[in-house]
């Protein structure tokens, strides 16, 4: 089961990762081009943004948020290892290690937890709550297998209106309430906020959780994820690689921290990050998504295009992959094939507005100008804020006006 939250994957040609914050997936990247309509050389930048800003991954500006400023206590811990669990606990897990009749029930429904043996899990954790009401730690863990059951995405954003979220995120912190300095409370509040979308809440959980449990990964991860969301991209990148050290073989945090790499235009260290997350979980769509968008953004499509053409393999329903794959082929030279890709990528999703531009522009390079002029103004419909597909359709527009001539 995936607990990792997640920044999202790489959409390309956008500046940033797909889906915000795998909160159990994964966040964005550094502006990529958008190729131009004449000619595939001198590329657009993705998305404008203000001084010293990154795209965030759904492709729009960080949002201007008032959050606390960091303090000496919650700044990355030094890069060591962490302390291994506890007897009588498991890595990640709510269990105290005190032996006592409810944190052995809190023990086993951890285990549970964590094979995806979820009524099991609820069966334990409700037993515990039963021997221990005044006990945060059982309220959490019922949070926690609520939140699988319901299966809303842990991406961020991903459930901004979802009522029974909510209710999960007023159950934490009524958990909250009963200690205020249970640390696994903070991070899994934090967590809930982020998937309904109110990044800076997060940020003032997280950094309680990050303080009350510096050895979380998870912690450290989904504050990088709130971090992202408010626009602080550099100190993101701190937490997503403390995350990644405290839990090296996870690939879910090594993609979130080539997510983080990319966004500060890091792509070399991205791609080394991606990599070790492909040899972690080859069958991982979106590790091999975003290591193919990254060798994308190192202009290497020939690197790339074994990831993606795996990517669509492995989650063929994912409209971005494909459209990320057709992008490989138009900087390969096969136009021809890349707009066949486009046109599947916009069978998946009509509305994708990245997929539209990329056929707009293979349309162009291929000399079906009305073809393209058509790609331009329905990705222009579909996200009137986007300067890609405006400045685009002027182009073109441009160039037929000075064609008549």
């Amino acid at each position: 089961m995936r607990r990792v939250l997640a920044i999202v994957s790489v959409l390309w040609p956008l500046a940033c990762a797909e889906t915000m914050p795998h909160a159990g997936e994964p966040v964005a990247h550094a502006p990529a081009p958008v190729g131009p309509v004449a000619t595939a050389a001198s590329p657009r930048a993705a998305v404008l943004c203000g001084p010293d800003q990154q795209p965030l991954p759904d492709g729009t500006c960080p949002t201007v948020a008032i959050a606390p400023a960091p303090t000496a206590t919650s700044k990355p811990a030094p890069s060591s290892k962490p302390p291994p669990p506890k007897p009588g606990t498991v890595a990640g897990g709510l269990a105290r290690g005190s032996g006592d009749a409810a944190d052995l029930k809190m023990l086993a429904g951890d285990r549970a937890y964590n094979a995806d043996k979820l009524r099991e899990a609820r069966k334990h954790y409700s037993a515990a709550q039963r021997l221990a009401p005044r006990d945060p730690a059982p309220r959490v863990g019922l949070a926690r297998v609520r939140l699988a059951e319901i299966d809303v995405p842990t991406d961020y954003a991903s459930a901004p209106n979802d009522a029974r979220v909510t209710r999960l995120q007023r159950a934490v912190e009524a958990a909250i309430k009963l200690d205020e300095k249970y640390g696994p409370a903070h991070v899994e509040r934090g967590r809930l906020l982020l998937i309904l979308g109110d990044a800076p809440g997060a940020l003032d959980a997280l950094n309680l959780g990050v303080r009350l449990l510096p050895h979380d990964p998870e912690a450290h991860s989904a504050l990088g994820v709130a971090l992202l969301a408010t626009g602080k991209a550099a100190e993101a990148l701190a937490r997503f690689r403390r995350s990644s050290e405290l839990d090296p073989d996870n690939s879910d945090r090594l993609t979130n921290l080539g997510t983080a790499y990319m966004m500060r235009g890091r792509v070399n260290d991205a791609i080394k990050a991606y990599r070790r997350a492909v040899e972690l979980a080859p069958k991982d769509p979106r590790a091999q998504g975003d290591l193919g968008t990254a060798y994308l953004a190192a202009n290497q499509p020939s690197r790339a295009l074994p990831h993606l053409r795996q990517a669509v393999k492995l989650a063929p329903g994912r409209a971005t992959f494909l459209s990320n794959l057709g992008y490989a082929y138009q900087l390969s030279g096969d136009r021809k094939l890349a707009i066949r890709t486009y046109r599947k990528s916009l069978e998946k999703d009509p509305k994708l507005a990245s997929a539209w531009i990329n056929l707009g522009t293979a349309l162009a390079q291929e000399g079906d100008e009305g073809g393209a002029k058509k790609a331009f103004k329905r990705a222009l419909e579909l996200d009137p804020s986007d300067p890609r597909a405006k400045a685009n359709l002027d182009e073109l527009e441009a160039l037929q006006k000075k064609g008549a001539n």
